[in-house]
């Protein structure tokens, strides 16, 4: 009898789960292997879509007890970690906004900014899509854009520049706010859990804006190449802002006014003390109520995103299971071998690692792994914790080589105008770009604000 596609998926998951143990068994203890090869086994599922993405991301909550690695509690407890109400606080903004139709107002301001030339228009849609990508989710930016930008050319090789510029924008501004990415978010909940400083809401932006504002320029430049005399029309929204909108604008202004003032800027201010996933959810939950009324649970509850909030749960649970195995500590001890080489090129070495391997598997399964193992690292030698896990952070949405890399990636991918060869060619010479620019910003600037 043959077998169905989803149980070969299925299949494939166990066999490579079963090669991984018998390889791991090898160099570490039993607990640890079986850690790593239950992490192989839903990595790989994740990847192939053998079962649906928030089926895999509930199962550490049965094999991690099942195999003595967590226990129920430990396990179960990560996926009410604060960061995923700050991210349902954000998502449920991103719902008004998209169902007030306030991203097509937003969009066509953008592109009013720029000219109509095709470079002009490539720019307008990388910096919109950036933008949105900084508050909505990146694959919701990129679904959003793509067909706008579709329409603009019948020429394919543009409607090709044009799509990979709205998938690169929205990698490139999703790290812009600690709310626009998972592994942003993951960041934030580990860092909460080894007891770390968290980063403010404000800072975080201060920090990262420089980066993305280069890369919008490197990108917009890259894909511009040989459009110098092309122009097109855009198709721009005109109409003035409804009652809605402005009510959506509105709380997202007060939003921004808070995170503000509640940003602490040491050694003068120390903010207000108020918890950043309490302020997010508090805005998303009044556009339920009177005098908004944007949002209604019955029409609504289906588009917020439990999938991916029990993904975070995944990568957190995973996070915590390295740790409290001692596998963190085990591969951290050979990494702290390098710590040695100047600390730029361990910076380099380390950016390299997440952004190729990003190309292959999830980013937010690789950064749940490696952010513990670098908090292990900076335990063992003299690079600062937070710097080291927020270079390796930014790195993992800084994949551009591969549809499977992002989810940007696939969606430019889908729509029929982009190669592979062709992504992957863009893409390797923004992978190294956007390294070289990540460790010399880092060690430039992050470096005496954390």
């Amino acid at each position: 009898m043959s077998l169905t596609k989803q149980t070969r998926k299925i299949l494939i998951a166990h066999i490579l789960g079963l090669i991984t143990f018998s390889i791991m068994i090898i160099f570490f203890t039993l607990q640890q292997s079986l850690m790593v090869a239950v992490i192989v086994f839903m990595v790989t599922l994740w990847t192939n879509e053998g079962l649906p993405l928030a089926v895999v991301s509930l199962l550490p909550i049965i094999l991690f007890p099942a195999f003595g690695i967590l226990s129920t509690k430990e396990t179960a407890v990560n996926y009410a970690n604060p960061i995923i109400f700050l991210f349902l606080g954000g998502f449920l903004i991103a719902i008004a906004v998209e169902k007030t139709n306030l991203h097509k107002i937003i969009a066509s301001k953008m592109l009013r900014l720029f000219p109509s030339s095709a470079r002009g228009v490539i720019f307008a849609l990388i910096i919109t899509s950036g933008l949105l990508s900084s508050v909505l989710s990146n694959t919701t930016t990129t679904l959003l854009l793509l067909p706008i930008a579709l329409f603009l050319t019948e020429d394919t090789k543009l409607k090709m520049r044009l799509a990979l510029g709205i998938a690169y924008g929205a990698s490139i501004g999703g790290i812009l706010t600690p709310i626009g990415t998972p592994p942003n978010l993951i960041l934030m909940g580990i860092m909460e859990k080894m007891g770390m400083e968290a980063i403010p809401f404000v800072q975080w932006i201060y920090m990262v804006a420089p980066l993305v504002f280069f890369m919008f320029i490197l990108v917009g430049f890259i894909m511009g190449i040989g459009l110098k005399d092309v122009y097109l029309e855009a198709n721009l929204v005109t109409e003035p802002l409804n009652k809605k909108q402005k009510k959506v604008l509105y709380v997202i202004a007060v939003l921004i006014f808070i995170l503000l003032i509640n940003a602490p800027l040491k050694p003068y201010y120390d903010g207000l003390g108020l918890s950043e996933p309490g302020i997010l959810l508090t805005a998303g939950l009044l556009l339920f109520s009177p005098p908004f009324s944007i949002l209604n649970w019955t029409q609504d509850n289906g588009n917020i995103p439990y999938q991916i909030m029990f993904l975070f749960g995944a990568g957190f649970a995973i996070a915590a299971a390295f740790t409290q195995t001692g596998m963190a500590s085990e591969i951290a001890s050979y990494l702290v071998a390098f710590t040695h080489m100047p600390i730029i090129l361990f910076l380099l070495l380390i950016a390299a690692i997440v952004t190729f391997t990003t190309e292959i598997t999830s980013n937010t399964a690789l950064i749940s792994i490696m952010l513990p193992i670098l908090f292990k690292v900076a335990e063992q030698s003299s690079i600062d914790a937070t710097l080291i896990m927020m270079i390796a952070t930014i790195c993992a949405s800084y994949a551009f080589m591969l549809p499977i890399a992002t989810p940007p990636n696939a969606i430019a991918m889908s729509s029929g105008v982009v190669s592979i060869k062709t992504m992957a060619t863009y893409g390797m010479v923004l992978n190294i770009l956007g390294i070289i620019l990540i460790v010399t910003i880092a060690n430039i600037f992050w470096i005496h604000i954390l």
